[in-house]
């Protein structure tokens, strides 16, 4: 198992300065692996963020969230196609940065939607997943679709809803990726949804329920990490937390961050390293009881 932190934990831009400050970050703080947000593919420097991580160590995964225009559940083929050229692009990046993981809301926009998908926009994104699950398979790389709340999508916002998308899909590529902060809003509780998704668990992130220092809002972590113990789960697990101090205006207003819960990234980063550590080797210990 991998321990990781998301890129945006310690900067909101990704050039040189941006990925520097994040792959040092999370070596600092003493995690294995670091989530790169892919927010502009055109622009980003895989063969300079492979160069980093191999100098500090540190292992990569991808992350994306869609837009309007690149929406893959959308009505419209051509953003539908907007959609695959995009995340192809993300896939090559992932590829030359020697990540196995790209990750994420890559099956809808992230956003609040005003109206459920129509059938057609949902089998628009299943077909489009599966086309790019074998091209991914290719590259070695996994696809996780990541479960988010009803205010950041409306295709799927719990594990067995996203189980059910993944059925439709039909590919042994494409994951399940849970969130704790998601889940606190729209799961019954977080031990279920881990041993639903069984082995089609492929990627996880850890989220305070306001988004700040682990531990401090009301997420059950406890139950959280015993079920992922009780599962045996193996795959990453990437701390995710957003300040404004850190990330854009922009995508603040995307997130919903209104206040800021921390501005120090090294102390916030190296706090979490050590919960989750913490947690997962505590649940360890319960055989022993």
């Amino acid at each position: 198992m991998q321990i990781g932190a998301h890129g945006l934990v310690f900067t909101g831009t990704f050039d040189e300065p941006g990925l520097r400050r994040a792959i040092e970050g999370v070596r600092t703080a003493g995690f294995d692996l670091v989530e790169i947000p892919l927010m502009d593919p055109e622009s980003f420097d895989s063969t300079l963020a492979r160069q980093l991580l191999d100098d500090n160590n540190v292992a990569v995964t991808a992350s994306l969230g869609l837009t309007d225009a690149t929406d893959l559940s959308s009505d419209d083929p051509a953003v539908v196609a907007a959609g695959e050229d995009v995340l192809i692009r993300c896939l090559d990046h992932v590829a030359t940065m020697g990540g196995t993981v790209l990750c994420g809301v890559i099956y809808s926009a992230m956003r609040k939607y005003t109206a459920p998908p129509s059938p057609a926009g949902i089998a628009h994104s299943q077909q489009a997943i599966a086309r790019l699950a074998e091209r991914a398979r290719g590259l070695g790389i996994r696809l996780s679709l990541e479960v988010v709340n009803r205010y950041e999508s409306n295709v799927f916002n719990t594990a067995r809803g996203g189980l059910r998308f993944l059925d439709a899909v039909g590919s042994d590529n494409v994951s399940l990726h849970l969130d704790t902060y998601h889940m606190n809003i729209e799961e019954s509780d977080l031990w279920q949804p881990v041993l639903d998704a069984g082995s089609r668990l492929g990627y996880v992130h850890i989220g305070e329920s306001h988004r700040g220092y682990l531990g401090t809002g009301s997420v059950d972590f406890p139950s959280f990490f015993r079920a992922l113990d009780r599962l045996g789960y193996d795959g990453p697990v990437v701390f995710e937390s957003f300040s404004s101090a850190v990330v854009s205006a922009e995508l603040s207003n995307t997130l919903g961050i209104w206040r800021n819960l921390w501005e120090d990234s090294a102390d916030l980063a190296a706090h979490a390293n050590r919960f989750i550590r913490d947690g997962l080797h505590a649940v360890r210990t319960i055989e022993l009881h």
